[in-house]
């Protein structure tokens, strides 16, 4: 990873701010991004402070323009993009279909599918520049199969492994390689808001015993970034505890 250039979204936090840990701690140029300006620049803080290269730049996924401008400053402050992971997302909201707001609909879809699609759009274009490339969307295991309650988030996750594989079959062979990483139920601020029945239930579908850790997926990330993995593309690789082979 070094000197490898590095836009990671949603590092505030969770995956994402463990995944800014570890490349950081490779020794890529980190550029983390978030819309929590405050949590984001303590990110920074502990790359640097550990040795390593990282700045902040706030931008909203859902925005076009603001993923554009993300792309921009990771290639006007670090002179190139080498990496993208796109991580940031929301669960959104907990509705049966017929009773979900179309509000909680449209929220979870831009936040967590139109995202990748603006995420990929920018990313390759500077990528295509220099001939080669790795991005990383963070999908989920909820992107191969269903859960009550959480259409929404579904729909996104499904659509961003299947974006995923269309994206590598068009841009393999120009030397960027695009994968999917599926996590099960991560530990991270993400399950803050369910009370401890639900976790235990959660847990429960796990075979492993346990919920993941975030540096746990941030590792697959890190895989999937580096020139280890360079015959791997258009791929979707769960990270899950055992929870897709029930």
């Amino acid at each position: 990873m070094k000197d490898k250039v590095v836009i990671i979204t949603g590092a505030a936090s969770g995956i994402g701010e463990a995944a800014a840990l570890l490349f950081g701690k490779e020794g890529a140029k980190v550029v983390v991004s978030d819309i929590n300006t405050q949590t984001g620049e303590e990110v920074v803080k502990r790359i640097q402070k550990a040795g390593g290269t990282a700045s902040f730049f706030k931008a909203d996924v859902a925005s076009a323009a603001e993923n554009k401008s993300l792309v921009d400053y990771a290639v006007k402050t670090y002179g190139k993009l080498d990496i993208a992971v796109n991580n940031a997302g929301i669960g959104g909201e907990a509705n049966k279909i017929s009773e979900m707001s179309l509000e909680g609909w449209h929220r979870v879809i831009d936040i967590n599918m139109h995202s990748v699609f603006y995420g990929m759009k920018y990313q390759i274009e500077a990528m295509l520049k220099h001939g080669h490339g790795s991005i990383v969307n963070i999908a989920s295991i909820l992107g191969s199969v269903g859960f009550e309650g959480s259409a929404g988030y579904v729909a996104a996750k499904h659509a961003v492994v299947g974006m995923t594989k269309t994206a590598a079959m068009e841009y393999s062979s120009q030397g960027i390689r695009i994968n999917a990483v599926g996590p099960g139920f991560i530990d991270t601020p993400l399950l803050d808001q369910l009370d401890d029945e639900i976790k235990k239930h959660l847990v429960s579908l796990h075979p492993i015993g346990r919920l993941g850790r975030s540096n746990e997926v941030a590792e697959l990330i890190l895989w999937l970034g580096s020139d280890k993995a360079s015959f791997a593309t258009g791929s979707y690789y769960p990270i899950d505890g055992g929870y897709l082979a029930r």
